[in-house]
């Protein structure tokens, strides 16, 4: 049997980044902070596939909690795990996060509606916020990165991002563009603009939107003590062992849509205004010159000036965006027509696959070749229209997974396999809005 063991950070500092034992659900049994630490940590673990690890201890010592992992792995892929481990909450990363946490404590700023519920929903229930940076995701492992907006309470309360609908419907949109099975949490890993859960159909939807972009911009970038986003993705953009010869890191999915949730994008628009492409034009005679972050573009940039490599972007929608506002309409080159957000999120997936391939793609190429399978041109304009007929049934069966849920929980009326028959068998094959598959709910349906 092989142990390794490490520090994790001081006490103090921990405590503040892992949610307290009480806000878990019951099933969990967590008692104190150390049991909520050794849950994350197995998460983490596993979402690395590192097996051979018998036995997670959090031991508090000194003013620090220590991990210890025993078991039949490696020392050396205990040893990498550990290191980063470690380095992801040490003061450089995200321990910057308290700093921003406590300038908004300072200006009055956090947690604004305290006590008060949210909304109607009776499982959002009061505002309740406490920091929560990627906790139970990949240490080492990640195959690409995804820039978020905030997690949502629920998450917290269930120990786990893997039931969140969110990630169940990105699971599906990376399988459909060809992920294997025991990779696709490899393609999961992300980063919060905001690292403070809340409640998740509350924070940012009502009229005075206490999560928005300045939130981010304020509280967690800025000066280097408490540049908390930038010093995030530099880590995680580059995992343990990345190539020393390699042109660009991990690629990066900014996610966040026009019509839902589009602080993340909002917030890269603020942080590279200088690198992005610009809309210019005039008006009454007077110049403009508008920085962009629409949907489906892409490019590359710098994280800092002095960043060792560039990181390819694309920016996409937020994955649960389709189940949200998507319609069917009479227009489905646009959102929020269902076929156009399944065709967008499926070039989304694709472009992340296509980095695995080959490390140093342009990301013009990676779109195009995307786009190509999806759309049958490489712009990604018009009516999706996939050349393969695998893939036109693939995008048919999401889009009716996304057209049909059942409630308590929220999810698809039909597993994929129902969803691909009913697309065969519609009167307009593979036309998820067509007689007699497509939905007659008013809520789905748009002139």
């Amino acid at each position: 049997m092989t142990t390794h063991r490490y520090s994790l950070g001081p006490v103090r500092a921990m405590n503040e980044l892992f949610p307290a034992a009480k806000f878990a659900n019951k099933d969990l049994n967590f008692k104190t902070r150390a049991d909520v630490i050794r849950h994350y940590t197995q998460n983490s673990l596993k979402a690395d596939r590192i097996s051979g690890v018998d036995q997670v201890k959090v031991i508090k010592e000194n003013e620090e909690y220590f991990i210890e992992l025993s078991g039949s792995a490696s020392v050396a892929i205990l040893k990498t795990f550990g290191d980063r481990h470690s380095q992801i909450f040490n003061s450089k990363n995200a321990r910057k996060a308290i700093r921003g946490k406590r300038l908004m404590e300072r200006f009055g700023v956090w947690n604004p509606l305290n006590n008060y519920s949210v909304n109607k929903n009776p499982y959002d229930g009061t505002s309740k916020w406490t920091l929560f940076p990627p906790l139970g995701l990949n240490v080492i492992g990640q195959k690409g990165l995804l820039l978020l907006h905030y997690p949502p309470w629920a998450v917290l309360q269930a120990g786990t991002f893997e039931n969140a609908m969110t990630m169940q419907r990105w699971g599906r949109m990376l399988s459909a563009a060809g992920v294997p099975a025991d990779e696709v949490d490899l393609y999961k890993t992300f980063i919060d603009v905001n690292p403070v859960a809340a409640p998740g159909s509350g924070e940012s939807e009502y009229p005075n939107d206490y999560m928005p972009i300045m939130m981010a911009s304020a509280f967690f970038d800025g000066p280097e003590d408490r540049d908390y986003i930038k010093s995030m993705l530099e880590l995680y953009l580059t995992p343990p062992g990345w190539p020393e010869d390699s042109k660009y890191t991990l690629p990066l999915l900014i996610c966040g849509s026009p019509l839902y949730d589009p602080q993340a994008p909002g917030w890269f628009r603020t942080a590279y205004t200088d690198i992005l492409p610009t809309l210019k034009g005039e008006s009454s005679g007077v110049p403009y010159s508008i920085p962009l972050v629409d949907v489906m573009q892409t490019g590359k940039f710098k994280v800092r000036p002095d960043s060792k490599r560039e990181t390819p972007y694309f920016i996409g929608n937020h994955m649960i965006a389709a189940g949200v506002t998507g319609k069917c309409t009479k227009d489905a080159s646009q959102i929020p027509d269902i076929r156009q957000y399944e065709a967008q999120d499926l070039v989304a997936a694709t472009f992340l696959k296509l980095y695995t391939e080959n490390p140093n793609l342009e990301p013009e190429d990676a779109k195009a070749q995307a786009c190509k399978r999806w759309y049958g041109n490489e712009s990604g304009t018009g009516v999706p229209a996939p050349p393969d007929p695998n893939d036109a049934l693939t995008l048919c069966a999401l889009a009716q997974m996304d057209l049909f849920f059942k409630p308590n929980p929220p999810s698809p009326l039909y597993n994929f396999e129902e969803a691909c028959k009913r697309c065969q068998e519609a009167k307009e094959k593979n036309n998820p809005c067509g007689s007699p598959i497509g939905p007659t709910d008013p809520n789905k349906l748009s002139c």
